[in-house]
């Protein structure tokens, strides 16, 4: 998954924001993996997936083909709501 996000940044996501639940599914192997990873890790469950997705959202931030979809989408979501503006 790349670099980890410090402590601080993860305590940030998890103290200073409300929470939200969700089910997700998962294939057994993946979720077998990580509940050992979980496990190895002396973390819950959860808390291994919060993290998995904080890295992955940080990573995601930082790709340059993410910024350019990103750039464009806002751009087509600027135009449309200027024309139900009008």
């Amino acid at each position: 998954m790349g670099q980890r996000p410090d402590r601080a940044v993860l305590a940030s996501w998890s103290h200073d924001t409300m929470t939200k639940n969700l089910t997700v599914r998962l294939p057994d192997d993946v979720a077998a993996d990580a509940e050992a990873l979980a496990r190895v890790n002396g973390v819950s469950l959860n808390e291994t997936v919060k993290r998995s997705l904080i890295e992955e959202i940080e990573r995601t931030r930082t790709d340059p083909e993410f910024k350019a979809r990103l750039t464009r989408i806002i751009e087509e979501d600027r135009e449309l709501l200027e024309r139900l503006a009008r």
